[in-house]
């Protein structure tokens, strides 16, 4: 029975790292870019977009279908990074393993 105890001690522990881990991973922010820099998009590690920069140069009345490409290119680059960068930091604490139920995807 020792050895059920000592898992059960592990997980929990992991479970707290885990937590930890996601935690500084909501205040963390990444960039995407699109169009050369001209749209960045501020995401946090958490899924959540931050931020919509927008250079005036590319801001064309008669154009507003590529800017609206761009946000969205800008936007999904950066929640590309943060999803990235989560797993890699929860990869640390698991190492790598894939647990069912510690809420581990975004």
């Amino acid at each position: 029975m020792a050895g059920i105890g000592k898992l059960l001690k592990q997980a929990q522990r992991m479970q707290e790292q885990i937590q930890q881990v996601q935690a500084e991973l909501a205040q963390r922010e990444v960039e995407g870019t699109a169009g050369g820099g001209a749209v960045k998009a501020v995401a946090r590690c958490d899924g959540t977009i931050a931020a919509i920069k927008i250079d005036p140069n590319v801001v064309k009345p008669g154009d507003v279908e590529m800017l609206e490409d761009l946000v969205l290119a800008a936007v999904s680059n950066a929640l590309d990074v943060a999803k990235k960068t989560q797993a890699e930091e929860l990869g640390k604490v698991t190492q790598g393993l894939n647990i069912p139920g510690l809420g581990l995807g975004m």
